[in-house]
């Protein structure tokens, strides 16, 4: 085979696992994982059965892989903000407006959650979704240290503040389930001051949440 069938192979593979998971996200967030089956996973995925044990060797691994790839690009790309040429505050919002403006994270947010919460759960998935969360905590608590130092965010200890914000976003992340979203707007820089310095000669600006 050539290599540009090879590589051609794995682009279209990597293209199938990741519409499997996708789907298979949609499902366990409404149904839970207990109650989801490969057969509506496949159904969801318009694919055979067949053609999902092709990639997957059981529910429990899908379920894995979902939660995995998710903490893992949420990872990368708090780290990649983390590392941007602007200032503290600006981090902050870029995090916070990006992930309320993409409505399917919901699903993700609440999967996750339940996932630690739920008996059905094995206890090294649960360990593994515990651990990753607490160390995609560490590039925000940078964020939150930087802001410190420059006088812009409350002293407290910067994992904390980390915490309290990624758990924050996450609190309204499951607010905005489809059909049923609490209409209410959310303002971010109003949230984001939450965590700044009292600065009394500014008053806040609204910054409305995009609805992807």
């Amino acid at each position: 085979m050539s290599p540009r069938n090879v590589e051609k192979d794995r682009m279209m593979r990597e293209k199938r696992v990741q519409h499997i998971l996708d789907c298979a996200l949609k499902v366990m967030a409404i149904n839970g994982f207990q109650l989801t089956s490969i057969q509506d996973i496949a159904s969801e995925a318009n694919m055979s059965v067949g053609s999902v044990y092709h990639y997957f060797e059981s529910k429990e691994e899908i379920f894995s892989e979902v939660l995995r790839s998710g903490q893992t690009n949420y990872g990368k790309y708090v780290s990649e903000v983390a590392a941007m040429d602007i200032d503290p505050v600006a981090k902050l919002r870029t995090i916070m407006s990006s992930w309320l403006s993409i409505r399917t994270n919901w699903a993700f947010t609440i999967l996750m959650n339940t996932a630690r919460l739920s008996q059905a759960t094995p206890p090294d998935i649960k360990k593994a979704i515990t651990d990753r969360f607490t160390a995609n905590l560490n590039p925000v608590a940078a964020i939150m240290r930087d802001g410190m130092e420059r006088g812009v965010i409350v002293k407290e200890d910067p994992l904390q503040l980390a915490f309290y914000f990624v758990s924050l976003i996450q609190g309204l992340t499951l607010q905005r389930p489809p059909d049923y979203e609490v209409q209410i707007e959310m303002n971010v820089d109003a949230m984001i001051g939450l965590f700044k310095v009292k600065d009394t000669g500014k008053s806040v600006s609204k910054k409305k949440i995009d609805k992807a």
